[in-house]
Order: structure tokens, then C-alpha cells, then sequence
């Protein structure tokens, strides 16, 4: 079965962005920065990519409107909004849970659940996460 991973970066308080959802002041968002890049190593063996929608947003129109940032593994995003999905972006509506079993059972690697808040709260209640990282 595959594992679930949940690799995020908080604050020692616990929080994954600003008061405004910010994240800029994370360590390593600034390329002039020197920082250890676990990131690099995790990424190479995730194959799927877990986000909740302001994730999603966050990503598409902040950290990265030109491309996205994850062409090498499958993304599920989770939101009541109907958008089409692509060939590695799909849109669900379904409880995150109940996909995720689902993937959990077919062969791959691992599933990582980059974020939000609301998403891993809901994946914890029904103790899906089997690996923490931050």
C-alpha cells in the first residue's frame, strides 16, 4: 500500500502562512538563500500531489502563474468550484478521504498532501497521514 506523506513547512506556532495566506516568509523562497533541500530529495518519490483550493490558487497565481509546478506527478484539487480537469490536474468535489483511500490501493509511489489547513485536518481525523515531515 502506499504511503501518505505530509511535507509542509510552519512556523514553530504551528502556522502554514501569514495573517494575508502569505507564504514569503519562508526560508528557501528567496534563491539567494543557502538552505539544506529535502524538498529535492522528497519530491523524487511522489507521484501524487493532494492540495485543497487555496493551495491551488496560491500556486497558480503567486508562486507560479507561468508554469506548473508539479508536471511530473498526478494533482488532485479539492473544491466545490466546477473546473475542468487536465491530464495531471484533477478537480474533485468528493471528500478528500475517500479519494484518498482509493489511491492509497493502486500501485505508485508516494502521496504527498502539500496543503492547506482544512485538508489535513481532515485527513488526520481519519488518520490517513502515515508520515509527518516540515
Amino acid at each position: 500500500m502506499r504511503k501518505v506523506s505530509l511535507f509542509i513547512a510552519m512556523s514553530l506556532d504551528g502556522y502554514i502562512a501569514d495573517k494575508k495566506g502569505g507564504v514569503d516568509w519562508l526560508d528557501g523562497q528567496d534563491s539567494g538563500t543557502e538552505t539544506e533541500d529535502g524538498y529535492s530529495t522528497f519530491i523524487q518519490d511522489v507521484d501524487t500531489v493532494l492540495m485543497g483550493w487555496n493551495t491551488y490558487h496560491q500556486t497558480v497565481t503567486q508562486l507560479s502563474p507561468d508554469q506548473w509546478v508539479y508536471p511530473n506527478q498526478t494533482s488532485y484539487v479539492f473544491t466545490h468550484r466546477q473546473l475542468p480537469s487536465t491530464d495531471n490536474i484533477h478537480f474533485s468535489s468528493q471528500a478528500p478521504w475517500k479519494i484518498l483511500k482509493q489511491l492509497k490501493k493502486q500501485a505508485g509511489k508516494k502521496i504527498w498532501i502539500c496543503g492547506g489547513r482544512d485538508l489535513i485536518r481532515q485527513l488526520m481525523e481519519k488518520d490517513l497521514i502515515d508520515e509527518y515531515n516540515s
